[in-house]
């Protein structure tokens, strides 16, 4: 049975217990979409100041590649963005996290939620292969921080373990 936590201590301490508790989540089960939707409620529930945090999967079916809507927490979102394009899709191309303060100030934003106003995009790779990303919105300008961007990198290397 599950319940709600509050979490006490630094913002280090509660991050350490969250990468406690994806591991325990994640242990044993090789269902890659079951993971993912595990780990989005748990960082639903975990992180304040949210209004969306989710994953977008590398589809790689189409002529182009892409990334397409996986498991989340949040308003209905967009479905398909094409590598480049927007946040998610520069982290993806990029292969590496962007951490966004202000999204209206950043060229190509995609808007699926009006209320967003800051965002982190955390690339998962499987040793080099790019398999999709973590995408975190805000509806507070500078949200995050490098502290997030240190312990949510943490937290998706150990969903790419798993994967």
């Amino acid at each position: 049975m599950f319940t709600k936590s509050s979490y006490e201590g630094t913002r280090e301490d509660h991050y350490a217990l969250l990468i406690q508790q994806v591991e325990a989540l994640i242990h044993d089960e090789p269902n890659r979409i079951a993971n993912l939707a595990n780990a989005a409620a748990l960082l639903g529930q975990f992180l304040s100041d949210v209004n969306w945090v989710g994953f977008y999967l590398l589809d790689e079916t189409s002529d182009k590649k892409e990334l397409v809507l996986g498991p989340f927490q949040g308003l209905p979102a967009c479905v398909r963005i094409p590598l480049g394009k927007g946040v998610c899709g520069t982290s993806a191309e990029r292969r590496e996290t962007v951490l966004v303060p202000d999204v209206h100030a950043f060229p190509g934003h995609i808007a699926c939620d009006a209320a967003s106003q800051s965002e982190i995009v955390v690339p998962i790779l499987v040793g080099n292969e790019l398999v999709g990303v973590l995408d975190i919105d805000s509806p507070i300008k500078s949200r995050f921080d490098d502290i997030d961007q240190q312990y949510l990198e943490q937290f998706v290397q150990k969903l790419a373990a798993a994967m």
